[in-house]
């Protein structure tokens, strides 16, 4: 089995990334926050490490897991009936990656834990802008240009 040190660092650091992700979803005035992600990530950190060691175990813990959780995403996506948009789908998918996030820990593949966890830093904190950037660059290509004939 681990040591305390090692298990305070697979449990801390999938719960500390939740955090962060929770944070920002906090920030963005999303259902989910700094405590729900921290929560999904301990947990998830948690359930891989106790079978730590029986791979055939650790299988059925990560596909249990990441069908499971799709069901706390789900809880966040709503269809707005005036307009038929969608919302939340980000959130919910934050919630899934903080998911396997935490597994990654619990697994202790610090390497894959460190390039996903920056690769999600970067798409929540850019992604957003982009895509409205891109929204107003084709919605200028869409409308009929203006000025006198």
């Amino acid at each position: 089995m681990y040591d305390w040190l090692e298990v305070l660092m697979r449990l801390g650091s999938a719960s500390l990334i939740g955090a962060a992700i929770g944070l920002n979803r906090d920030l963005h005035h999303k259902p989910s926050g700094l405590r729900t992600l921290s929560i999904v990530g301990l947990g998830s950190a948690l359930a891989v490490l106790a079978v730590a060691g029986d791979t055939a175990a650790a299988s059925r813990i990560l596909q249990g897991l990441l069908t499971g959780i799709g069901f706390l995403g789900a809880g966040v996506i709503l269809r707005d009936q005036s307009n038929n948009k969608v919302h939340g789908l980000t959130t919910a998918a934050a919630i899934w990656t903080t998911a396997c996030l935490g597994a990654t820990c619990g697994l202790g593949a610090w390497r894959l834990v460190i390039v996903a966890a920056l690769i999600m830093a970067v798409i929540l904190a850019v992604g957003g802008k982009i895509e409205k950037a891109v929204h107003r660059a084709l919605d200028g290509e869409k409308r009929p240009p203006t000025g006198g004939a």
